[in-house]
C-alpha cells in the first residue's frame, strides 16, 4: 500500500515507538486543583483542531505497514462517534479490565444489527475507556476494502483485511486485534433470530490466536439487534448491488433516509475472561480438535453472556 504523501511509514515493530506507549500506561492521578480545566471545551476542541490541520499541511504524521494513520483516526474518525456511544445508544461496558493494556490478544464478539456498527461502538468503548486507551485493529470482509472510500477510511482507522496472515503479523506485533466470525451471517440474519449466534466459521481465528500466543478476548454486546431490526431481504437488489443482503426493516425503505437513522436501544458490551492459548504447545494450530473445541468454547462463552445479560435487561431501550 502506498503511504500518503509526506506521511512517515512506521513499522510494526518499534522499540521507541513501544516504550513511549507503555509509558502513557501508567496512570497519573491530577491534584485536585488541577482536575477543573479553566479552558472551556470548545477552545480547546479547536485548538486541536488547528493542531491537527497543521501537522496534516506538513506531514508530521505516521502511518503504519497497513495504512493505519493514528492521528487522523484519533482527530478526525473517532469523535463523530462520541455523541452516538454516549448519547444515542448509551453504551455500558462490563470487564473492560480484561483487555491487557499492552500486547497481542484477540477480541471475539458476536455481530448483529444489520449494520455493522457494533464494531465500531466496541472500537470506540476500547479506545475511550480503557485505562491504555487501546486502539483495536478490526478484521474486515473484503467487500469494506472494495468499497469506495469506505475501503480507504477503514485502512486509516486500523483495518485490515480478515485473514490469518494479518492477524497473526498485528498479534504478533502486540497489537489488540477484533475479530466477528459469524460475518454477514450475523449482521444479515432476520430480526426473529435476533442474539442467535451464527456458525463461527473453521476457527481460524483462534489458529491465529494459537500460533501468536496471544489470548482470546469474548465479547457480548447486547442492544445491536434492535438498531435496524431486519423483517425481509430483497434478494434481487443485493445480487444487483453486489451486495450480501438488501434489508427491509419496519421503517427502511419505507421512510427513505428517515428510516436508516438506527433506533436508540440501550447496549451492553461485556468482555469476558482471556482465554490463554500460551499453554497448548508450539504446534497446537496444527491440531484441528483442539482448534474446534476453543472455537466452541469461545463461541458457547459468549452465547451464555448474551442469554445473561438479555435476562437482566428490563427493556430494550431503557435498559
Amino acid at each position: 500500500m502506498n503511504a500518503v504523501a509526506g506521511a512517515r511509514v512506521i513499522p510494526l515493530h518499534n522499540p521507541e515507538r513501544d516504550a513511549a506507549r507503555r509509558s502513557r500506561h501508567v496512570e497519573v492521578v491530577p491534584e485536585p486543583e488541577q482536575q477543573q480545566s479553566a479552558t472551556p471545551d470548545w477552545e480547546r476542541r479547536l485548538t486541536d483542531l488547528l493542531s491537527f490541520a497543521r501537522r496534516r499541511i506538513a506531514g508530521d504524521y505516521q502511518v503504519d505497514e497497513f495504512g493505519f494513520d493514528r492521528d487522523l483516526t484519533e482527530n478526525l474518525l473517532m469523535p463523530p462517534l462520541k455523541p452516538l456511544y454516549e448519547k444515542w445508544f448509551r453504551v455500558e461496558t462490563i470487564g473492560m479490565n480484561n483487555i491487557p493494556s499492552a500486547g497481542g490478544a484477540l477480541i471475539v464478539a458476536n455481530h448483529s444489527g444489520t449494520v455493522p456498527l457494533d464494531a465500531l461502538m466496541t472500537s470506540f468503548g476500547i479506545a475511550s475507556e480503557h485505562p491504555a486507551h487501546r486502539h483495536m485493529r478490526m478484521l474486515g470482509a473484503d467487500l469494506v476494502f472494495r468499497t469506495p472510500v469506505l475501503g480507504a477510511l477503514a485502512r486509516k482507522s486500523g483495518q485490515t483485511l480478515a485473514c490469518n496472515p494479518d492477524a497473526e503479523r498485528l498479534m504478533s506485533s502486540g497489537e489488540l486485534v477484533g475479530v466477528w466470525p459469524e460475518g454477514f451471517k450475523g449482521i444479515g440474519k432476520p430480526f426473529k433470530d435476533r442474539y442467535k449466534l451464527q456458525r463461527f466459521g473453521r476457527g481460524g481465528f483462534v489458529s491465529a490466536a494459537l500460533k501468536t500466543g496471544a489470548p482470546i478476548i469474548p465479547c457480548s454486546i447486547v442492544g445491536a439487534e434492535e438498531i435496524y431490526p431486519m423483517i425481509g431481504d430483497i434478494k434481487a437488489l443485493a445480487r444487483l448491488l453486489g451486495f450480501p443482503y438488501f434489508p427491509v426493516t419496519p421503517f427502511f425503505p419505507l421512510l427513505g433516509p428517515l428510516g436508516a437513522i438506527p433506533l436508540p436501544s440501550k447496549w451492553y458490551i461485556e468482555f469476558g475472561e482471556p482465554i490463554r492459548t500460551d499453554v497448548f504447545g508450539e504446534n497446537a494450530a496444527d491440531d484441528p480438535m483442539l482448534v474446534f473445541n476453543l472455537t466452541d468454547q469461545v463461541r458457547e462463552t459468549i452465547q451464555q453472556t448474551l442469554y445473561r445479560l438479555l435476562t437482566q435487561r428490563r427493556n430494550v431501550f431503557l435498559g
